[in-house]
């Protein structure tokens, strides 16, 4: 069975349509689906018509509960206009949709046991610890008393494969916003139980000339499109994945 992970899709539709050109025959979303891009609805639905799991992120709880993303300083401008315009477009069949997501989820799937976050275990939508520089000690903290052979997360934008003791912690990276200086779409299959990380390019010009069409300031909209052009990377070489 082939399984394709994704999370953090952040409304880029252009990025999506790539990433499920791969083929799979299931789809895990580890939420964010919406903030940051032009498109939610057409991203919503995308994923509505073929996930067989998914779970909330902190944007689509944000969106949703109408509360803080928790972003850092550096996105909070960027995450609450995108969110506010989200709001007043979304369709009411995708608000319910995401509504009824829960924040975690532990299945079977192809003879293997799956426990997934957005962010982690003990933190489902805000804890940003778990990155690919976090030592085995803390990744091991971090992941106690969950019972899985994967552990799927997303929220860092930053793709990783660990193995700790009979555990393997995936973050397939981001589809829509790759926050580890490469701008190409970001996402992990799984199969026979084998990890693989993967990147696709796509159609960045399309979503950039989409982002030009959207109602708000040119400041933010100037901002949204060099994160996506630099892979997160802000000018000076520093990264924008503090909190996304």
């Amino acid at each position: 069975m082939k399984i394709l992970v994704i999370s953090d899709l952040h409304a880029n539709l252009g990025a999506l349509e790539v990433v499920m050109q791969e083929g799979f025959d299931r789809l895990i979303c580890l939420g964010d689906l919406v903030g940051y891009g032009p498109a939610p609805n057409e991203v919503i639905r995308f994923v509505r018509e073929h996930v067989s799991v998914a779970i909330r992120g902190n944007h689509d709880n944000a969106l949703v509960l109408d509360v803080d993303c928790q972003c850092s300083p550096a996105n909070k401008a960027l995450a609450e206009a995108t969110l506010a315009y989200h709001r007043t477009i979304l369709e009411s069949e995708n608000l319910t949709w995401l509504r009824t997501l829960p924040t975690s989820a532990e299945f079977k799937l192809d003879g293997y046991r799956f426990a997934v976050f957005h962010a982690k275990p003990h933190d489902h939508l805000y804890g940003y610890e778990i990155t690919p520089d976090l030592s085995d000690e803390e990744l091991r903290g971090e992941i106690e008393g969950v019972r899985a052979d994967f552990i799927l997360l997303g929220h860092t934008h930053l793709p990783m494969v660990r193995g700790i003791g009979s555990r393997v912690v995936v973050n397939p990276g981001s589809v829509g916003q790759p926050r580890d200086g490469n701008p190409e779409a970001s996402y992990a299959i799984i199969e026979d139980g084998i990890v693989e990380l993967k990147r696709c390019r796509y159609d960045l010009h399309r979503t950039i000339e989409a982002f030009r069409d959207l109602p708000l300031g040119p400041g933010i909209i100037g901002q949204l499109i060099a994160l996506l052009e630099q892979g997160g990377r802000r000018e000076g070489g520093g990264s924008a994945n503090e909190r996304t």
